[in-house]
């Protein structure tokens, strides 16, 4: 990952390729494709998730959705999105790269309807496949780090951890056990996806060291999603550089930020 601080643009890599964006934005749930168009343009985000079975494009809506997104002049990330085993995610993926022309797959194998909770088990499976067949793998996982090895393990060059469950908008349920893959892979892309509801989730996730945040449902289901968009713009920017300008360490005790005792400064050269 290169990092040029300074500027207004924080250029990275992930995948292969060069960002100047560290928010993916998703393409489901927005109220028009209007204001779809309207909310990814405004975000600055570099980087949109489709998902081939919501958009056939060979189909009338779907070809209008992805003439859409090819003006936009972003990166596609397909998904395998409502997929609930290992094979199923396998043919998606497949699928994807033929109609995508695209290497890149976000790998998503459900395990349970309630919470849409990662199957990880047949998640680790399908990457093993998948990387094989060369494909850059963003695999949706759970927080658990064990997992988080099956999938390195398996050949993911990048984690896709949850904040909390899709569409849940409950923030980072766990920043202890996402510092603990934070530390564990210092050197490896990792985006937080899912669970994030409010700009300041965004924010909490970067200064955690992520080094990018998926949004869908908060920007497409909120009042005014395009107003939305922009605030988790600005909310990423501003987590990663307090990450990057290094965050102060916590104390047990107060320490007085103006000194109390001793001979003011304005004295100190008479």
């Amino acid at each position: 990952m290169t990092k040029h601080m300074g500027s207004s643009e924080n250029i990275w890599k992930i995948g292969g390729k060069q960002l100047t964006s560290r928010m993916f934005i998703g393409s489901a749930l927005y109220p028009s494709p209007a204001i779809m168009e309207a909310s990814i343009r405004v975000s600055g985000a570099k980087v949109v998730t489709v998902s081939l079975r919501r958009q056939g494009v060979n189909k009338d809506t779907g070809k209008s959705f992805w003439h859409i997104i090819k003006t936009l002049g972003v990166e596609v990330l397909p998904n395998t999105a409502g997929c609930h085993s290992a094979r199923e995610a396998i043919t998606v993926a497949q699928m994807a790269r033929e109609v995508f022309k695209t290497n890149w797959i976000k790998l998503e194998v459900i395990g349970d309807q309630y919470n849409l909770q990662p199957d990880p088990y047949e998640t680790v499976e399908a990457a093993k496949v998948l990387t094989k067949e060369g494909f850059e793998v963003f695999p949706y996982t759970t927080d658990d780090l064990v997992v988080a090895k099956k999938l390195v393990d398996a050949g993911c060059k990048i984690l896709m951890p949850w904040g909390s469950p899709i569409g849940s908008g409950k923030g980072l349920m766990n920043p202890y056990n996402l510092k603990v893959i934070r530390k564990t892979f210092p050197h490896m892309p990792l985006i937080i996806d899912a669970g994030i509801g409010k700009p300041s989730h965004a924010t909490m996730a970067m200064e955690l060291g992520y080094d990018g945040i998926l949004i869908n449902s908060a920007v497409a289901l909120a009042q005014d999603p395009k107003v939305m968009a922009k605030a988790f713009a600005l909310a990423v920017q501003s987590g990663r550089m307090g990450y990057e300008a290094g965050v102060m360490q916590e104390r047990d005790l107060a320490s007085p930020s103006t000194p109390t005792v001793g001979t003011p400064f304005w004295h100190q050269n008479i």
